[in-house]
């Protein structure tokens, strides 16, 4: 993506749209800064205190070599390394939600970083931060002598929830009658994204251009959605209005067939019948009517239609009852039954065989 500077404060990208950038203030650089220098101050003191321990074994001239490199490497390795390699980020940056960008909006690169750090020793280790002072003041995107070196900004990454995201896909509440009669079908995705898009970087774009833009999205959406709009009302409002309602009906639609679905699986066909609490009814089931079955005794002997016979003494329902087959067999349901009544039960142990006597020879008779 192509982008250019074209005053204090704007970026125009490659679509031709004017980016307001949020420059840091004054007030969170100068925490940053702090957090960085405290680190800074403790890093060093930590790698004195080791060179201390080496100077013990080695001579003054390691204790001195040592001293100037990680002066160095804390002063000026610290916000370069990092800035490098976290996209224009130190600890102190990333705490208060602060980057350092280049002019065009692009990532800083390790030329800048170092020209940066570089600086910085001169402007807060040398001068007290004096001249950076100086520098943010007169100018109108707060750029210290680092930055005006190096073509690098320091912006605001991180926003309140509040201001990101304000007009979002929300249902206004005096809008919500209209929005319920809006005719969507028209409305294709590729405009609804352009419109969602639009709200997403609503604060990211300069007030004339959000306005302008807004309108001509708006003026889009109308002309395939019905019916027009209230008098009065704000694009970004409206589109907020049509995209909230939209997603509304999607998700009822979602609702809906995850409920036929549902509805479908409990009405499987293959699935097993349910079974009534308590087990089968009580009595005697019903004999089926399948082929050739032998056709029912006919009524005799009082017994009410849809009667069922008692069971005899025997084991077995009398002849005639609704439901038993005609004829001379009696009904197997009772345990053992047979023409003459109940098998009789053996009063006593069955007999056993006895074993057999071995031959002389050890060996069992043939057979």
């Amino acid at each position: 993506m192509v982008a250019r500077a074209v005053e204090d404060g704007e970026l125009v990208v490659g679509e031709a749209v004017a980016l307001d950038l949020r420059v840091a203030r004054l007030a969170s650089r100068g925490c940053a800064l702090l957090l960085d220098l405290l680190l800074q101050f403790m890093a060093l003191n930590f790698a004195i205190a080791l060179v201390g321990l080496v100077g013990t074994v080695a001579d003054t001239a390691w204790v001195v070599g040592l001293s100037i490199l990680v002066t160095a490497l804390v002063l000026v390795g610290y916000p370069c390394a990092f800035e490098t390699l976290s996209r224009g980020r130190t600890l102190g940056k990333l705490a208060v939600g602060l980057r350092v960008v280049a002019d065009d909006g692009g990532p800083v690169r390790f030329r800048q970083a170092l020209v940066r750090a570089l600086a910085g020793v001169i402007e807060f280790w040398t001068f007290y931060g004096a001249p950076a002072l100086l520098a943010s003041l007169f100018s109108r995107r707060g750029k210290r002598l680092g930055d005006l070196f190096a073509g690098t900004l320091v912006i605001q990454e991180r926003v309140s929830a509040a201001g990101m995201f304000g007009p979002v896909a929300w249902m206004p509440p005096f809008l919500a009658g209209w929005a319920r009669t809006l005719e969507l079908s028209r409305l294709p995705d590729e405009l609804a994204m352009t419109a969602r898009q639009y709200l997403a970087r609503f604060w990211e774009l300069l007030p004339e251009v959000r306005d302008s833009l807004g309108e001509r999205i708006t003026g889009e959406v109308f002309a395939v959605v019905g019916p027009p709009p209230p008098p009065g009302v704000r694009p970004e409002v409206l589109l907020s209005a049509v995209l909230a309602e939209r997603r509304h009906r999607e998700e009822r639609r979602l609702a809906r067939q995850r409920e036929q679905r549902l509805r479908r699986a409990a009405r499987d066909p293959l699935a097993p019948p349910p079974v009534p609490v308590g087990g089968p009814p009580h009595g005697p089931t019903p004999m089926p009517d399948w082929p050739g079955a032998p056709a029912a005794h006919p009524q005799a002997g009082g017994w009410p239609t849809g009667a069922v016979a008692p069971m005899g003494a025997a084991g077995r329902y009398p002849v005639g009852a609704p439901g038993v087959p005609s004829g001379p067999y009696p009904n197997p349901a009772g345990p053992y039954s047979n023409p003459a009544g109940s098998y009789p039960h053996p009063s006593g142990p069955y007999p056993v065989a006895p074993a057999p006597v071995l031959p002389q020879t050890g060996h069992y008779p043939r057979v």
